[in-house]
């Protein structure tokens, strides 16, 4: 039997998610749609922004409550025309709380997206997405958000959640939701101003310590201006530097510019390679030392990302 792409329908099956297979560092720029947006089957399939690597359809801040059932028969429309999740780019929902999830569970084609991210995530609202995902074959991205993130016991609470190993292995990232942080504080970046001139910028390190040495990936928070493109680059760069993987873009023309500073540099992949393929303990490299026994770890996630950023479209777990 075979679908209308072409293929074995069989091979749609689902399997086990396998944790080494899924791999944050090829979300890159994740742009967010509107789950109304006209063009969605495009969009999604990766047709409309080739070059996107990963994509987000909204149902929640990015349409208002009166648009929810247009969401959803536009999604109940546009599920079953996709292509299977070999192919094309990551494709993930925002669902906008945990009964829209268990809605677009049921719906046909919803195997052809690789995930959800979940919105306002604390301790105690995790539990009920979790619930309703069961053993289904999904990542999750859930969205530090709340108040909750301002808490380090509360995100340590929802890090030993994560931590069980049947949540761990479908967690691709955590992203961190900017703006809704910003707004808990009755604050709005002023034009031009990266999120770490504001209050924002020193909770963002208390994350990546609490949940990074302990195997989970997060990603940049959005950046709302469309015109300052100097700004996004040196935000990008400083999310780089905090240990970030990726960053949501809220438009395309946002994400040609996360992408660049994203990716490995020729310098970078050199050293790393150098280190890798070094017997000895330290080495030298453009002016720089480097351990063996504490930058190999470094090294061979040069090497995945280099690779991650040129595959697009390939295998993920439940292909």
């Amino acid at each position: 039997m075979h679908d209308a792409h072409g293929l074995d329908a069989c091979s749609l099956a689902p399997h086990s998610l396998d944790p080494h297979r899924l791999d944050p560092h090829r979300l890159g720029a994740s742009l967010y749609v509107p789950a109304i947006h006209p063009k969605l089957a495009a969009v999604f399939a990766g047709h409309s922004y080739p070059d996107v690597r990963s994509l987000i359809a909204c149902t929640e801040d990015a349409i208002a409550e009166h648009q929810l059932d247009s969401a959803l028969a536009r999604l109940k429309e546009v599920l079953p025309t996709l292509p299977p999740r070999a192919y094309g780019p990551l494709r993930f929902i925002r669902p906008r709380n945990v009964e829209v999830l268990q809605a677009l569970l049921g719906l046909a084609g919803i195997e052809r997206v690789h995930g959800f991210v979940l919105p306002k995530i604390d301790h105690s609202t995790v539990s009920g997405y979790l619930d309703a995902l069961g053993t289904r074959n999904f990542a999750i991205m859930p969205t530090l958000e709340t108040t909750a993130a301002f808490e380090p016991d509360a995100m340590r609470a929802l890090r030993t959640l994560l931590l069980q190993p049947a949540h761990k292995a479908r967690c691709m990232a955590l992203r961190i939701g900017g703006n809704d942080l910003l707004a808990l504080l009755g604050i709005r970046r002023a034009r031009n101003t990266s999120i770490y001139q504001t209050p924002i910028g020193a909770l963002i390190p208390q994350l990546v310590m609490c949940f990074r040495p302990h195997g989970f990936q997060l990603t940049g928070p959005v950046f709302d201006g469309l015109e300052s493109m100097d700004t996004l680059r040196a935000e990008a760069l400083q999310d780089r530097h905090m240990g970030l993987i990726g960053k949501t873009a809220i438009h395309p023309s946002q994400t040609g510019v996360i992408e660049s500073v994203f990716r490995v540099s020729e310098c970078e992949l050199a050293a790393a390679n150098a280190l890798l393929s070094s017997e000895a303990a330290v080495i030298k490299f453009d002016g720089s030392m480097l351990e063996r026994t504490v930058h190999s770890e470094w090294a061979r996630n040069i090497l995945q990302r280099s690779q991650d950023h040129s595959r697009h479209g390939m295998e993920f777990p439940g292909a």
